[in-house]
């Protein structure tokens, strides 16, 4: 792997959906890279320190959310002259989205009073009263025609379908929520997913025309739903839950037909691979050494870690690190507080949260553990290779950490006192952006070959 400098960022970064740029906050200031080379093609000046930054889809224009001021910038990437400015007054702005087609921007207003849809094009906005949250229940079709967002009076839940074309109202539904979490288009368009407020266990599917095709409860006391993710492909829904347990539903029935169990002791019978990170002291070879008066006392370029770290095979049965959450504060560290699939919809991983130094890997097609990998450190953030069967994890610590079907292994960041407490790729798979508490570097990852092979000290 070969890595960049490091460059300074202050705030939220972001890669364009075209994958040639990074858009990176440095204060009042925008930077805008170009993926390639690293020179910057364009730099904003905004009016505040930069909350939130967004790309459009045809990667033309980019706003920032300046929600201290609270104010919205916009700005267009082939037109620097070219300016926009969202200012709601007393109203305020909670949080900002682009539309599919990017020229609208949608606000939400503080106190979820209204959703505004913003016009680039001309003067012309449209309001939306009583949106349910500010940066959720909002979700888009993939082709960008249709809208969903969430809206709640008279203490009930609605689902208000919008053309993105023309903004209008195309239909609205009530739905059979106590509390809406938050809601998502299935990958094909065809159904709604809408989930419940954590203390009511409930996974609602409705069609685009308000009819319930599913309604899901896996328990009814105790906590309920925590994360949810549909799969790339459409076909499967996988439902993270407080008891320690993921769900997934096919898209033919909506029936489970895989339950994923996270214990805090793996036993056997168990086929999946145990990588545990360990470290291990560098053997040094002093038969060579002399010592004599010009001998330095010490080096600026000595190591600053005297062990190398690498995975080692663990075999089961093996206690993993679990945390019980104190009974007496909220939102308690339990349950599947991450969920993401891979590319081709093969493989699921997921984090336990009150066991958070372990990441599980789950094989859909043969509905088996895959892999487990046991961290020092609570793992930050793990992402898939938008192209490959590749998850790339950060825990905070000086080295990256991947995991493939033929293995895993760990990945030194040659970048002095640069700990990784964030990545994510680009769109093509050709980059990975990696971030430090007030600095980033990208690295270009080797294309992933079938056979390739990887020991754990690359």
């Amino acid at each position: 792997m070969e890595f960049t400098e490091c460059y300074k960022q202050t705030g939220p970064s972001s890669f364009s959906p075209n994958s040639r740029f990074i858009a990176v906050a440095v204060d009042y200031r925008l930077v805008i890279r170009d993926i390639l080379s690293f020179k910057v093609v364009q730099l904003f000046s905004c009016l505040d320190k930069i909350s939130y930054i967004e790309w459009a889809l045809d990667s033309e224009y980019i706003l920032c959310g300046l929600y201290k001021r609270p104010m919205i910038q916009a700005w267009s990437l082939s037109q620097p002259e070219w300016t926009c400015k969202i200012d709601e007054g007393p109203a305020g702005i909670a949080y900002a989205r682009w539309s599919p087609d990017s020229r609208h921007i949608l606000t939400t207003s503080d106190f979820q009073l209204r959703l505004t849809v913003w016009s680039l094009l001309s003067t012309a906005c449209v309001h939306l009263q009583w949106p349910k949250h500010a940066s959720k229940g909002v979700s888009f079709t993939r082709d960008g025609k249709f809208a969903a967002i969430c809206t709640r009076r008279d203490c009930k839940d609605y689902i208000n379908l919008l053309s993105c074309h023309t903004w209008e109202i195309m239909g609205t539904f009530a739905v059979d929520t106590v509390d809406l979490a938050d809601i998502e288009w299935s990958p094909d368009d065809s159904a709604i997913v809408i989930w419940d407020s954590p203390l009511e266990y409930k996974v609602l599917i409705y069609s685009p025309d308000g009819r319930c095709l599913f309604k899901y409860q896996a328990y009814e006391s105790g906590l309920g739903v925590k994360s949810v993710s549909w799969s790339p492909c459409g076909q499967f829904l996988a439902v993270g839950s407080y008891d320690q347990m993921v769900r997934v539903l096919n898209h033919l029935t909506w029936k489970t037909f895989a339950e994923f169990m996270h214990p805090n002791t793996v036993r056997g019978p168990c086929y999946a691979a145990v990588f545990k990170e360990v470290d291990e002291p560098l053997q040094l070879d002093m038969s060579e050494l002399c010592l004599s008066d010009d001998f330095p006392q010490g080096s600026d370029d000595a190591p600053e870690e005297p062990f190398r770290v690498r995975y080692e095979v663990t075999e089961v049965p093996i206690n993993l690190p679990f945390q019980k959450p104190l009974a007496d504060k909220p939102n308690p560290k339990q349950g599947i507080g991450l969920v993401s699939w891979s590319n081709d919809s093969q493989y699921i991983c997921t984090r336990n949260d009150s066991m958070p130094t372990v990441l599980w890997i789950w094989d859909i097609p043969h509905l088996e553990l895959a892999a487990i990998l046991v961290q020092k450190d609570p793992i930050r953030a793990a992402a898939w290779d938008p192209t490959c069967t590749r998850l790339v994890l950060c825990t905070g610590s000086t080295h990256l950490y991947m995991w493939t079907p033929s293995g895993a292994y760990c990945v030194h960041v040659p970048l002095p006192q640069f700990t990784i407490t964030d990545l994510k790729w680009n769109g093509d798979g050709g980059c990975l952006f990696l971030k430090d508490k007030e600095s980033f570097c990208c690295a270009a990852v080797p294309l992933l070959a079938e056979s390739s092979e990887y020991s754990s000290d690359d």
